[in-house]
């Protein structure tokens, strides 16, 4: 019999000790940063102010912007041939969209961009003479600028940061 119950002691510690282990484990995880996990450099957040069409802001942070002063208007999802205001575009970060604006690219790569666009939901392409990189992927708060199209890390960059904004389920 007193087998048994140093048996059921111990057994009760170590569910105790494991519990302890997982609560610590998920507070340290709650600590951490929210960004944990996503791709390309990171920005600071400008804010989220609506603002006038045409109306004058302080300077963006990044190129192109990743936040900040935007249109109350965003921009239809999908596929663009001319370039659309980044503060029409933000406005689509901001509902945890992907944008991918791309500059002196052949027809080759254009073409795989429209295919990766035209096939996944939140996606806005166009192009964007201001950017300093042939490709460059945006979401809220992140940026990622590529010399040369790379399929895997344009589909990574997708997957791991859309819907990572202020207002995810918006459209």
């Amino acid at each position: 019999m007193r087998k048994n119950s140093t048996l059921w002691w111990i057994i009760g510690i170590i569910v105790i000790i494991l519990a302890l282990l997982f609560v610590g484990r998920l507070l340290s995880d709650k600590g951490s940063s929210s960004e944990k996990g996503l791709l390309g450099q990171s920005f600071p957040i400008q804010g989220q102010e609506h603002i006038t069409v045409g109306a004058t802001h302080p300077e963006y942070n990044s190129n192109p912007p990743t936040s900040g002063w935007h249109y109350a208007q965003p921009a239809n999802w999908g596929v663009y041939q001319t370039e659309l205001p980044d503060e029409q575009v933000i406005h689509n970060l901001e509902h945890g969209g992907i944008w991918i604006s791309y500059k002196g690219i052949d027809d080759a790569t254009k073409t795989a961009l429209e295919k990766i666009a035209k096939s996944r939901p939140k996606i806005i392409l166009t192009p964007r003479l201001k950017n300093d990189a042939p490709i460059v992927l945006v979401s809220w708060g992140r940026l990622e600028k590529l010399e040369a199209f790379d399929e895997r890390g344009i589909l990574d960059f997708i997957k791991t940061n859309k819907n990572k904004s202020p207002e995810p389920f918006a459209q």
